[in-house]
């Protein structure tokens, strides 16, 4: 089964192509890299297939779901990591994550079991009563790839998950992938060509919005 299809996909801001005519997919149980340098269009792709940005053109499918039609239903076959996660600093670990699972519609039943698997996955399990303002940039990485995962999602997006980390942060976040990618789909952005040969099977490569 294909969790991702992207069909001539174009974005344009004005006068601006920023995506121009992508094309790629990606099977179940794969963990692919979406490389490029800084520029080349890897954000908005994902913020595309995320369902947070409208394209100008072409098809998305999420699980066989066209984003387009459907933005919802497509949404809830993910889990979108940004670069700069949107966390709120005032909120406990804890706190925020159950907040998020009730917007992604967890049910009320499983939501306390959700956000502690959340937790133990993204391993900030000891974290759950600590402010996210007092956290590292290490591990506010750490609790967006747990908001990510609250809902259980089958397919995975991430987008430059290891910015701005220190080496040993880099290792312990790309251990982190290797281990999801295990019985998720992973789609991951970055311009570090080390870190997809790190964790990923192959890699999509893109430049200047054209995929080359």
């Amino acid at each position: 089964m294909k969790m991702i299809e992207v069909d001539n996909l174009r974005v344009s801001y004005g006068s601006f192509r920023a995506v121009d005519g992508v094309s790629f997919s990606v099977e179940a149980g794969e963990v692919v890299g979406f490389l490029g340098p800084n520029g080349a269009g890897k954000s908005t792709t994902l913020r595309v297939l995320a369902g947070f940005l409208g394209a100008s053109g072409g098809r998305v499918r999420i699980a066989g779901i066209d984003v387009a039609e459907d933005s919802q239903a497509a949404r809830a076959k993910l889990g979108y990591m940004p670069e700069m996660s949107p966390l709120y600093p005032e909120m406990r670990v804890g706190e925020y994550l159950r907040f998020r699972a009730e917007l992604k519609k967890v049910p009320r039943s499983a939501r306390k079991e959700a956000v502690s698997s959340a937790m133990r996955e993204a391993r900030v399990d000891d974290f759950e009563d600590v402010m996210i303002g007092h956290l590292s940039k290490g591990y506010r990485q750490r609790v967006g790839l747990a908001d990510a995962l609250v809902a259980s999602p089958p397919l995975l997006i991430l987008d430059e998950p290891t910015a701005g980390l220190d080496p040993n942060q880099i290792r312990e976040v790309r251990a982190l992938i290797q281990k999801l990618g295990k019985d998720r789909t992973v789609l991951l952005s970055t311009h570090i060509l080390s870190e997809v040969e790190a964790t990923c099977s192959r890699a999509v490569v893109i430049n200047r919005g054209r995929l080359v």
